[in-house]
């Protein structure tokens, strides 16, 4: 049995990574001020591996508790995506980057660290020639900068890999409807339109659960992956918002999107991934994008608002 503290393990994704962590048998601490309000992992109270610490992530404190006697650390605690961040950018530079050095200052020798990062830090990429994790990171944003140099200190730390998550979808407890494909889905099953603007801006996606286990896959193989950062996607989903809707399309005919020139991506997304270095250690995404489209029309078959999104 291994002891791991999530901060922030009651988001989109440490609501998924908690769960599955336990099941392993492992001992499980979760540190999260539960900005949102969210009641994600009430099914995991009953397990007495599972602990909460109700704090924030950025007193010194609270954090240092919680490292004590932690085999893996993993920090998910952030402001995540251009709109929060814009709109509380003290927040996200205390969160996203300073939070992880003062991590970094406490943590004891033989701690692992596992970080997820970003692939927007890609920034406007190369449009139709694949990024590779020695393409240069080019962040555009404040949530791209932040995430990037905190990265850069993790690795720099030592015992420990980062992660380049593709952008998200699928079901999730704590759910966002905000991310991509969630979004387009939830228009596409509720209102049957949607105007999209820059069609032709490619993007690589990756089911929540597959980020979820890449974390679990990294434990298994920390060793030999260790000190390097990893593109973490599905391969098969490298593609543009049209493709996106079209693919969408094909589970819900009634679907009509059309494109017009209505705004523009405040990150200047528009790369495709090379997932190559981490497939190479046997890693591979399980779940299509058509099996999570399937999935979200069961989601927005129950939910019918806005209440679970981080916009």
């Amino acid at each position: 049995m291994l002891k791991f503290l999530i901060t922030g393990g009651a988001g989109y994704i440490g609501s998924v990574l908690t769960p599955l962590l336990l099941n392993e048998g492992h001992d499980v601490t979760v540190l999260d001020r539960f900005y949102f309000n969210q009641a994600s992992l009430l099914d995991c109270c009953p397990n007495p591996r599972f602990h909460i610490i109700r704090g924030d992530c950025r007193d010194e404190n609270t954090l240092r508790k919680a490292v004590d006697g932690k085999d893996y650390i993993i920090p998910l605690a952030a402001l995540v995506g251009f709109p929060l961040c814009e709109d509380d950018k003290v927040a996200a530079v205390t969160t996203n980057k300073d939070a992880i050095n003062l991590l970094l200052s406490l943590r004891l020798p033989g701690q692992r660290v596992i970080f997820p990062c970003t692939n927007s830090g890609y920034g406007l990429g190369q449009g139709e020639s694949f990024c590779t994790e020695g393409s240069p990171l080019e962040p555009i944003s404040i949530y791209g900068r932040t995430k990037v140099e905190a990265e850069k200190a993790v690795l720099n730390a030592g015992d420990s890999l980062t992660f380049r998550f593709a952008t998200l979808f699928g079901a999730s407890p704590r759910m966002r409807t905000d991310l991509m494909v969630n979004d387009f889905v939830y228009r596409a099953f509720n209102d049957r339109t949607a105007v999209i603007f820059e069609g032709h801006f490619n993007r690589n996606f990756l089911h929540i659960r597959d980020a979820a286990g890449a974390f679990i896959y990294a434990v298994q193989n920390f060793e030999k992956m260790k000190g390097l950062p990893y593109n973490c996607g599905l391969s098969s989903a490298n593609m543009s918002k049209i493709q996106l809707c079209e693919k969408i399309k094909e589970h819900l005919p009634s679907f009509v999107y059309v494109e017009a020139p209505v705004g523009e991506d405040p990150d200047k997304r528009n790369y495709i991934i090379s997932n190559e270095r981490l497939e190479k250690t046997g890693w591979e995404a399980k779940h299509s994008l058509d099996e999570g489209i399937e999935e979200l029309i069961k989601v927005y078959s129950i939910i019918k608002n806005k209440a679970y999104s981080n916009i």
